[in-house]
């Protein structure tokens, strides 16, 4: 491992030609770029989509469905009953079931629940970054744009980086080893046609000059994180997307990532935070939407939440804090692949009663429960 590190280039230095290429070629959809991707990504489709002619087109009204609006402010993200199914041999995974939600212009929403809930599952369906297996449906309204329906080509050209910044999760894990960040913030501008020097976007995102001359091995954690807010920034997105922002990271770190999110947030972009860390999602949003099982169960304005959470579920995540009693939620969600027809938290909750055999209906009043 020692011989490895020495061997890569040090800063001022150029990497080799072959070695960058070689690094290139096996770059993943969430590399560098400023949350763009590759378009072989394969796309995953739409099932009215061909029917559609894939236009963007006013969003359907949903009488059976109250609306939850919270906030004041445009409207700059409109989930409307998205759903994704993954196929598999043998069986279906319910990643994510009939999701809404709106996200206003200089609001913060954070999209909180335990790992693999859907949470991150939603966030590569609105950038179109899942795989060919994904069935994709419902809406997802970017102004007049369906972002669902619409083709790889709209979302390659116009819509990552452009319209929606990424900030992937472990972004040092997403930087190229052998550029500098100067390099790939370059790289991204130029292929968002922008004319801003890097240093200019570098300074948006808390980046001195002489940063940008590093690899990403020599940058700290938070520096990493920096970066990687620059390329998403590269754009100058009205939309950020942060997924799982925190990962990894100890506690002050934490806190200046969040601090970070909060300050692109006040300056009137929407920001989308997927998180597992309701602490950290405290310091940050405006508004909490609660997943659980692949489902939105509780939606509100965060002073709200953390004040009382109305959904057992919600409760219980709030007492498993260290701060709050370090109390666990007992029993384990359900496989995506097996839910219940009733209330998915129904085997864990201390409330249930034969009602919750019956599946709960999102209120006007942001809850999905019988009970609350």
């Amino acid at each position: 491992m020692a011989r490895d590190r020495a061997q890569l280039p040090r800063s001022g230095t150029t990497a080799p030609p072959g070695l960058a290429r070689q690094h290139d070629q096996r770059r993943t959809a969430f590399a560098a770029r400023g949350g763009l991707v590759a378009e072989s990504v394969p796309r995953a489709v739409h099932p009215a989509a061909h029917a559609r002619g894939l236009r963007a087109r006013p969003a359907p009204a949903r009488p059976d469905q109250p609306a939850v609006e919270i906030g004041a402010g445009v409207v700059k993200l409109r989930v409307d009953g998205l759903s994704v199914r993954f196929r598999l041999p043998g069986a279906v995974v319910h990643a994510v079931t009939d999701a809404r939600f709106e996200l206003r212009e200089g609001r913060c929403l954070a999209l909180a629940g335990e790992s693999g809930c859907g949470k991150s599952v939603m966030a590569h369906a609105l950038l179109g970054l899942l795989p060919g297996n994904a069935d994709v449906t419902g809406h997802a309204w970017l102004g007049p744009l369906d972002l669902v329906a619409a083709p790889e080509k709209v979302l390659a050209r116009q819509v990552r980086g452009r319209m929606i910044g990424l900030v992937p999760q472990s972004p040092a894990a997403h930087l190229t080893p052998v550029r500098t960040a100067r390099d790939q913030l370059a790289e991204a501008l130029r292929e968002l046609g922008r004319t801003e020097a890097p240093d200019e976007v570098a300074a948006r995102a808390g980046l001195r000059p002489q940063d940008l001359d590093r690899y990403p091995h020599q940058l700290s954690g938070g520096m990493a994180q920096r970066v990687a807010n620059a390329l998403a920034l590269a754009g100058d997105p009205p939309l950020i997307v942060a997924d799982e922002p925190t990962t990894g990271l100890d506690r002050p770190l934490v806190d200046a990532t969040m601090a970070e999110l909060r300050r692109l947030c006040d300056e009137g972009r929407a920001v989308l935070v997927i998180t597992h860390d309701l602490r950290a999602a405290e310091r940050v949003a405006d508004d909490i939407a609660v997943m659980y099982a692949g489902r939105i169960v509780e939606l509100s304005e965060a002073g709200a939440f953390f004040a009382g959470p109305r959904h057992p579920y919600a409760r219980g995540l709030l007492d498993a804090l260290p701060t709050r009693g370090f109390v666990p939620i007992p029993g384990q969600p359900p496989e995506l692949t097996r839910l219940p027809d009733g209330c998915s938290f129904q085997p864990r909750c201390a409330q249930a009663t034969p009602a919750c055999e019956e599946l709960p209906v999102m209120s006007g009043k942001g809850v999905a429960c019988h009970h609350a």
